[in-house]
């Protein structure tokens, strides 16, 4: 620890060292920092005679980094992004209660959030951060502490609990069926289909659980499920949709099925968190309360 602390550079020559990085000036970084040109070049030097190399070349009102300054400016970068994100954090959770967890847009807003504030209240003192991740990420490389993920229990080096199952529904506009008779699966062959980027492959599963060789050919595609639905409700198509995220919409009639030929997917939902952080109290909690929500409560 002790040479750690004689390696370690002062936070005042850090920051000034990446403004002026940044800038390509000791005077603008003066002036983002609230410092004198002075102070700004005497902290740099002080960095320089500690690391034992320049970080820039002075050239007339211009510095420009250094082979050596360049490849060191952007891990200090990175690491003053990350204690301000701290700082930030912990000022938002000041008893330390605090989740980050990356979420599917969909079904964030239609399955989870609107029971959050079950969470909330028995849990006051934990706060979720939380970032929308479409595809699987490495979670070495995000600062995250826990995903709701789609797909297989597979993610590397993390543990895995299953929360759903995904049933999936033709659906359409009341007017569209009514415009487009349908009474087997057969009759969605030649119909417009409206498909979702993640789910690219869903009507060529749902197909061949019918018996029928996949449909070829490609119809309207949306990232999202959310837009799906909404493309679906104004008549634009057929789409197959999760039913536990458009159950709004079955309900009030918005939506209603093409089909009732409902079809399971081989992937679930499931909560995915790093083994190292299965001892954080606010993931244990919230793990804990997720899997009592979808009736699997240890």
């Amino acid at each position: 620890m002790d040479l750690q602390r004689r390696l370690l550079p002062s936070m005042s020559a850090l920051t000034a060292f990446e403004a002026a990085a940044r800038t390509g000036s000791f005077t603008a970084a003066a002036n983002e920092l609230s410092l004198t040109q002075g102070a700004v070049s005497r902290q740099i030097k002080a960095l320089e005679a500690q690391i034992g190399t320049p970080l820039f070349v002075r050239k007339d009102q211009r510095v420009t980094l250094t082979p050596t300054g360049a490849l060191y400016a952007d891990p200090i970068r990175d690491a003053l992004r990350q204690i301000a994100a701290a700082t930030v954090r912990t000022i938002a959770a000041p008893k330390g209660g605090e989740l980050n967890l990356a979420i599917l847009p969909t079904f964030g807003t239609r399955w989870l959030v609107p029971r959050l504030p079950a969470f909330q209240e028995a849990h006051p003192h934990v706060v979720i951060h939380f970032t929308t991740k479409l595809a699987p990420f490495d979670f070495r490389t995000h600062d995250l502490d826990a995903a709701i993920h789609y797909g297989l229990d597979d993610w590397p080096d993390a543990v895995c609990d299953h929360l759903l199952d995904e049933e999936v529904l033709p659906v359409c506009a009341p007017s569209f069926l009514q415009a487009h008779p349908i009474t087997e699966p057969a009759d969605l062959i030649a119909l417009p289909l409206l498909h979702t980027s993640t789910r690219a492959d869903a009507w060529a599963d749902w197909f061949t659980a019918q018996g029928l060789a996949a449909r070829t050919g490609a119809g309207m595609f949306f990232e999202q499920f959310i837009t799906t639905a909404q493309a679906a409700e104004a008549g634009l198509g057929v789409a197959l949709l999760p039913t536990l995220l458009v159950q709004g919409e079955l309900r009030d009639g918005s939506l209603i099925p093409a089909l009732d030929r409902p079809h399971r997917s081989a992937r679930a939902y499931y909560l995915v968190h790093p083994r190292s952080k299965s001892n954080h109290p606010p993931l244990a909690a919230f793990r804990r309360w997720l899997l009592d929500a979808v009736g699997k409560g240890r």
